[in-house]
């Protein structure tokens, strides 16, 4: 099959893991793509992968939170191949800390690469989106946006950003014929490694063998990456605005924020009224998404 033939795609953060898994997944269906990475080398081997299951590709080396470079992509893909109709939002780096532990910098790095990096890349592939009649743009995401990770203020708040700009593009660029969506993947990577470091050593202190990433919820690269080959292609066309969850076996969809417990007065609330109301009223469950199930 080719569900993406003719189709023009940026990745950012596609020289290597999950990003390059999409990148080729999507070139075996027919798309040309752009990539995007900070190590060179990866990144020329990614094109090598993507050229020898018949890809179209070009590169373009550089952080995103750079907008320069933000900007040179979507640029890039225009030039090179006449357009674009798919962003995915994918670039990130992690550095875990506690709260009381996190530095300044380790905070802002992850803000500019995550969030900052894809209000640039979606600003300027949108621009050109626009001018062609639509496209689409899909936000990487993770479980620390959804429910918060320990160590994770920095990650946390660019992924959950990351949503708010997803849910935020759906009401500026849909009457533009542009499509905004969010993919939780679930794949062993080398940013998910200390989830099996830590796995394997509870288990050891637990006499128990250690358990194996599909054990513990997690796919292969690119076994997560036909998830997201499926919500770029035709067959999704009728999502917007969705968060849709893939670990190779597992597949879901996050439910949207709405209120719940509304209640209302023709006059002001008082503090006294507001104390009643709310004795009888069960706070809202902290929720974790759990990998194995």
């Amino acid at each position: 099959m080719d569900i993406l033939r003719g189709k023009r795609v940026v990745i950012t953060g596609s020289s290597r893991g999950l990003g390059r898994a999409f990148a080729v997944a999507m070139a075996k269906q027919g798309a040309s793509l752009v990539l995007n990475g900070t190590n060179t080398e990866a990144l020329r081997d990614a094109e090598i992968l993507v050229r020898k299951v018949g890809g179209k590709v070009s590169s373009v080396s550089g952080s995103v939170a750079d907008a320069d470079v933000c900007a040179k992509l979507v640029q890039t893909c225009v030039e090179h191949f006449g357009g674009i109709d798919l962003l995915v939002n994918n670039a990130g780096v992690v550095r875990d800390r506690t709260l009381f532990k996190m530095t300044d910098a380790e905070f802002d790095e992850v803000i500019a690469v995550h969030l900052r990096g894809s209000w640039a890349c979606g600003k300027y592939a949108a621009l050109a989106m626009r001018e062609a009649g639509g496209g689409h743009i899909v936000n990487v995401i993770s479980n620390s946006g959804l429910c918060g990770g320990f160590g994770q203020s920095n990650y946390a708040a660019a992924k959950a950003g990351m949503l708010g700009l997803m849910r935020t593009w759906v009401i500026e660029l849909a009457r533009h014929g542009i499509r905004c969506n969010a993919f939780w993947p679930i794949a062993a990577t080398d940013m998910t490694n200390v989830v099996f470091d830590n796995a394997a050593h509870e288990a050891v202190t637990l006499g128990r063998p250690a358990p194996s990433p599909v054990e513990l919820g997690f796919g292969s690269a690119d076994e997560v990456a036909q998830g997201m080959l499926w919500l770029v292609s035709d067959a999704a066309a009728h999502f917007n605005g969705q968060v849709m969850t893939f670990n190779g076996r597992k597949t879901a969809l996050w439910t949207q924020p709405r209120e719940v417990h509304e209640a209302f007065k023709a006059d002001a609330w008082t503090l006294d009224e507001l104390t009643r109301h709310y004795a009888n009223v069960a706070p809202e469950p902290l929720y974790q998404a759990r990998f194995v199930e």
